[in-house]
């Protein structure tokens, strides 16, 4: 029996707590079949973001065309994507597919490193967003996107309508910066879920937003609806928040494969 087949669209990690190989492996403990093209390719560690490098349009385009044309994919998960150009090749393939489509908005690393040029910000919010099934911003990159500061937990709301009139159908606002009980919201502009979840006291949580993206995705592959696919997804990566371990000098990953050991 072949599994469902998810595609990853983002940079390469190659400290691999995030990324494409944060995706891939989300993918897999899941249990779906996890393809990837990839826009970037960075110089990573612990301790941060050295460089990264893009791929030429062309290359990235060709990759979409060769898994989209011959295998398919059930849902899509973008994540870095680094330029004006790259967004905009991405987002002409993606708003053509008629699958559910899970935008994570990677603005910076989880050091603080810019992993978008500022000007292709206003083509994330033009050309991407409005393909999108559900986009998961943390609230820096809601600020980014939006101008809108959050600054309690009140604010989410707000934050959620300022990015569903960029055009997604769903929007996930991450809330976990907040003090207090980590508490996300999620709203379609109608519905409105709140899902929080014990804050642990870990530091090893590189590749949380990519995982949790990954999970989102894997979990619309695997048939549930968008309010059960972020329930789900919540409950795997608290997991591996929680079993987050170190690795090198300074921030290690979250534990992907947290249910199995």
């Amino acid at each position: 029996m072949t599994p469902p087949r998810v595609l990853t669209v983002a940079g390469s990690d190659s400290g691999g707590g995030a990324g494409i190989q944060a995706d891939l492996k989300t993918m897999l403990a899941l249990g779906v079949h996890g393809m990837s093209v990839i826009a970037a390719v960075t110089a990573q560690n612990s301790l941060g973001v050295q460089g990264y490098w893009e791929l030429p349009p062309e290359a990235v385009r060709a990759q979409l065309d060769s898994v989209l044309g011959d295998i398919g994919a059930q849902a899509v998960k973008t994540g870095m994507l680094a330029s004006p150009r790259l967004v905009t090749v991405v987002a002409e393939v993606l708003g053509g597919l008629d699958v559910p489509v899970v935008v994570d908005p990677v603005g910076v690393s989880k050091h603080g490193d810019p992993l978008l040029a500022p000007e292709a910000v206003q083509t994330v919010t033009s050309r991407l967003l409005p393909v999108a099934t559900v986009v998961t911003p943390n609230l820096w990159e809601v600020e980014q996107l939006t101008s809108v500061k959050v600054e309690d937990e009140g604010g989410l709301r707000p934050a959620a309508e300022a990015v569903l009139a960029l055009g997604p159908t769903w929007a996930l606002i991450k809330g976990g910066h907040l003090p207090g009980r980590p508490v996300d919201l999620l709203t379609d502009g109608t519905r409105e879920y709140r899902f929080s979840a014990e804050r642990h006291d870990n530091r090893h949580t590189h590749g949380t937003g990519c995982t949790l993206a990954s999970a989102i995705a894997s979990y619309l592959a695997l048939g549930e609806d968008v309010p059960g696919a972020v329930a789900k997804a919540k409950e795997y990566v608290t997991g591996a928040i929680a079993h987050g371990f170190p690795l090198g000098a300074g921030i290690g990953p979250v534990d992907h494969a947290w249910h199995w050991r």
